[in-house]
């Protein structure tokens, strides 16, 4: 994982649109950066729609949301649409991107060992540093964690 106050790596990835989409392009704003393993499986489904669910508050908060897994476009696209996903899927095929955020390497299910992508996220600040990093998330209740957290940052200090 990469350590919070470190900067977050630039990339830029196409989204389920095909569009091209660059962490700068929001530099500024604070940015929800989840990775998962694989659209429409049962649990990168959960944790989509748990950011899906809680889409206003993260809006309210002016925070941008960006998942990204190694699907393609296509795939993408038709997983935003099977799940009326409002915040932008990004597709990272070959995974370039999760290697730079550490959410990329071997694995092990069902006795088999392949390479995929992790289930880490990243809050990255306004000012493209790593505010806070999550490993190994549980995707059903992951969206209000990251809230939970952005409020405690906000929260006035006693200082």
């Amino acid at each position: 994982m990469l350590d919070e106050g470190e900067p977050a790596p630039e990339f830029e990835l196409p989204d389920q649109n095909g569009d091209l989409v660059s962490l700068s392009d929001f530099r500024g704003r604070r940015v929800v950066l989840y990775f998962y393993p694989r659209a429409n499986t049962d649990g990168c489904t959960k944790q989509a729609c748990s950011f899906r669910d809680n889409w206003a508050a993260f809006e309210d908060r002016d925070v941008a949301v960006l998942g990204v897994s190694d699907d393609d476009v296509d795939d993408l696209k038709e997983f935003e649409e099977d799940h009326d996903l409002p915040h932008t899927l990004l597709s990272d095929e070959y995974g370039e991107v999760s290697t730079l955020y550490e959410s990329y390497g071997e694995k092990r299910m069902f006795g088999n060992t392949f390479d995929g992508v992790f289930r880490n996220t990243y809050v990255i600040g306004p000012d493209g540093t790593v505010e806070r990093a999550y490993e190994g998330v549980s995707p059903e209740d992951h969206a209000e964690d990251v809230l939970a957290d952005l409020d405690v940052a906000a929260a006035p200090s006693d200082d």
